[in-house]
């Protein structure tokens, strides 16, 4: 890890996570033990293919846990994030403050005089 303020551990951000409609999905699974797929599709705004396939890659990642069962005769694709998904979310947390640090506070406009 950089020092603090250090803008360049933005490039050693985990790609995985820094993905909006990832992190968005690893967000929500954050805060609650199981989330239903159709939850997830609403909430997110993503159509159930990209939804899905966001889906696998986290997976395959080892960030989250797809759990497919049955209620009643309809199927029902529930999701959980993994620990090694609340140590990736937490590291990208502490990355994207320390690459917030080293922005620097927008300076006060200056008026600037055209040379003739």
């Amino acid at each position: 890890m950089s020092a603090p303020g250090d803008i360049t551990e933005v490039m050693a951000l985990d790609r995985l996570v820094h993905e909006p409609a990832r992190l968005l999905i690893l967000a929500v699974l954050s805060g609650a033990k199981l989330v239903e797929f159709g939850f997830l599709e609403q909430v997110s705004g993503l159509s159930k293919g990209n939804l899905s396939s966001h889906m696998s890659k986290l997976e395959a990642g080892g960030l989250i846990e797809v759990k497919k069962s049955f209620r009643g005769k309809r199927p029902l694709t529930e999701l959980c994030i993994t620990p090694a998904g609340r140590r990736a979310l937490a590291n990208y947390r502490r990355q994207l403050a320390t690459v917030m640090q080293g922005i620097p506070a927008p300076a006060a406009p200056t008026k600037r005089r055209r040379e003739e």
